[in-house]
């Protein structure tokens, strides 16, 4: 009896080890979680891919939902919090990603929409200038939280107040998920392509 005991608590961590270990992916050296805590919602991998500028791998990005989405319509208008998460895979000045994430947002929205954006796309300049460098490791976090708006944080820690308008994360949310995305795999990956 005591044997069969032992078997079975022997099996139970096992198998609790290998669902840990399942949990997690590693992508170009980034860990991604198969799932993550927003505002105390728990949010599903929607997909996961890696930004590539030309030959070079830049960032492993990351998008977290409450439900399975292939469509961006679907992940801008799906209730409840989300997160896009991006890890940095090379070094890159803090203040050049957040130009380029500027630029991102102008390539997929419209002189009218840009207008009403300009004031928030300053301050997240200023958030990622502030940073200096973002090196391999260096992870930042887009979370939309109903109610609260648009949190940003950056090494873990948060960056200020919530930007409030829902149209400042779906502006961010198209520089990956737009019509015309920073890397058009990366838009079929974090849409769930291919898993």
């Amino acid at each position: 009896m005591k044997f069969i005991r032992n078997l079975l608590a022997t099996l139970l961590v096992s198998l609790l080890v290998f669902n840990t270990m399942a949990a997690t992916l590693d992508i170009h050296g980034v860990k991604v979680e198969d799932s993550a805590s927003v505002a105390g919602s728990s949010l599903q991998l929607n997909g996961v891919g890696t930004r590539y500028k030309m030959v070079f791998k830049v960032y492993v990005a990351g998008l977290y939902l409450a439900q399975k989405a292939s469509t961006p319509d679907e992940v801008v208008n799906q209730a409840g919090p989300k997160r896009m998460s991006v890890t940095m895979v090379r070094d890159i000045d803090a203040a050049e990603l957040g130009k380029l994430l500027t630029r991102g947002i102008e390539d997929n929205t419209g002189k009218a929409a840009m207008s009403k954006l300009v004031p928030g796309l300053v301050r997240m300049g200023e958030m990622f200038a502030a940073q200096k460098k973002m090196v391999a490791g260096d992870n930042f976090l887009i979370d939309w939280i109903p109610g609260k708006g648009t949190l940003i944080t950056v090494k873990g820690v948060a960056q200020g107040e919530p930007f409030k308008e829902p149209e400042f994360f779906a502006a961010l949310m198209s520089i990956w998920l737009g019509p015309s995305p920073a890397d058009y795999k990366l838009k079929e990956a974090l849409l769930g392509a291919g898993k």
